[in-house]
């Protein structure tokens, strides 16, 4: 279930709100980071985006994170004004610029990075952003020693959400700043290969891909985004699924036998069923848009909720070799992103139906930042309505 805020125990908050939480300190990501992306060069990165608009226009949107091993993922608090660095490549020879942030961000990223960097959030004036790997098909842009404005792929996210407030605004900026990655950045050997999607509070939304050295932007017609292949090449295979329908057949005749169906849902024949970016990416994409249009954010949410149910990976059933080792991609969080209202719900692996809500406009008047381990947030245990029937 997705509880309401009035069933979320108030110390979710309260424990974003310490700036003293215990967090890995950059020696420890780093060793981390050696041992465990040894073993993920390989892994397959399986993640699902799924954005929808209430009738009374509030905005979700949700998502899910797959990866292989534990990437010992966190929340992070960047208040507004907060200083981002804003670095070339050392090729390049150009200074680092520094900038403060104009609005203040939640975020999640993988902990055992020794830096931030977003792959999932939003910031205060309703911009949502999710990061999914895009591997075989990304290659970012080179930067010169005559331009003037970048950012690395690790910061990317964060100068985003941190600098901008609508789609409209975002495209702009992205056609004048290069966006790069190279050895130097402290990624492992799993190169940063992203696509994003990013949704704003008035429903807008576009997909930003980098291939071939060039930005492309794609307006968001599918609310939906997976991984590879391109933005562009999903879009044309939903073609192969024109058949498909909410509506199945009841029965036909043969012969002078009338044949009925053995039960609903006969008009989804043929939907691929499987994990693969493609399959997700279609099934996806019908269930967003046939569901039931939501009247309202709760009834957003749970539409975008049971979507992303369709694409969560368990353990041991998504599964490749690396060498000698076995590895098993599986729905690490789920993060929904309340764009109108500014709250963030989100659930583990380990409590998938116990969902917990972050108030994201007290966390954002804060002046301090504060992270905590997604795994250490307050879920809620299942609630004892034994009473309701005990007499």
């Amino acid at each position: 279930m997705i509880h309401s805020p009035r069933q979320i125990p108030t110390n979710v908050n309260n424990a974003l709100s310490n700036p003293r939480r215990k967090t890995w300190k950059a020696s420890q990501a780093l060793a981390a980071l050696t041992s465990v992306l040894a073993l993920l060069q390989n892994a397959a990165l399986a993640c699902t985006g799924v954005d929808m608009v209430a009738a009374d226009k509030s905005v979700i949107a949700g998502r899910t994170m797959e990866w292989a091993l534990e990437m010992e993922w966190k929340i992070v608090i960047i208040p507004k004004g907060t200083p981002l660095t804003l670095d070339a490549p050392p090729s390049a020879g150009l200074p680092a610029m520094t900038v403060a942030t104009k609005y203040a961000v939640a975020g999640i990223g993988p902990g055992v990075l020794p830096v931030t960097s977003l792959l999932e959030g939003q910031n205060s004036e309703g911009l949502g952003m999710s990061g999914n790997f895009l591997p075989g098909f990304t290659q970012y842009q080179t930067v010169t020693p005559q331009d003037k404005s970048y950012v690395s792929i690790l910061n990317f996210g964060t100068w985003a959400l941190g600098n901008h407030a609508t789609v409209a605004e975002l495209r702009v900026a992205l056609s004048k700043i290069k966006v790069w990655s190279d050895p130097s950045l402290p990624t492992g050997p799993t190169p940063p290969t992203l696509h994003w999607v990013f949704v704003d509070r008035s429903g807008a939304g576009i997909i930003v891909e980098y291939v071939n050295g060039e930005l492309r932007i794609y307006d968001n017609l599918a609310h939906v985004l997976t991984n590879a292949p391109t933005y562009d090449w999903h879009l044309n295979n939903l073609r192969n699924y024109l058949n498909l329908s909410t509506v199945g057949v009841t029965g036909i005749q043969v012969g002078t036998a009338n044949v009925t169906a053995i039960g609903q849902g006969g008009g989804m024949f043929g939907t691929p069923g499987d994990y693969t970016p493609p399959s997700r990416f279609v099934r996806a994409a019908f269930l967003r848009h046939h569901v039931t249009p939501p009247a309202n954010a709760e009834q957003a949410i749970q539409a975008v909720g049971h979507i992303l149910n369709t694409v969560d990976i368990p353990i041991g059933i998504a599964q490749s070799r690396d060498g000698d080792h076995l590895v098993s991609d599986y729905t690490q969080w789920v993060a929904i992103k309340d764009l109108t209202n500014n709250r963030m719900l989100v659930a583990d692996y380990n409590h998938r139906l116990t969902f917990v809500t972050l108030d994201l406009n007290s966390l954002f008047a804060q002046t301090q930042p504060a992270s905590i381990p997604v795994a250490d947030l307050p879920y809620p245990k299942a609630i004892d309505a034994t009473a309701s029937l005990a007499k």
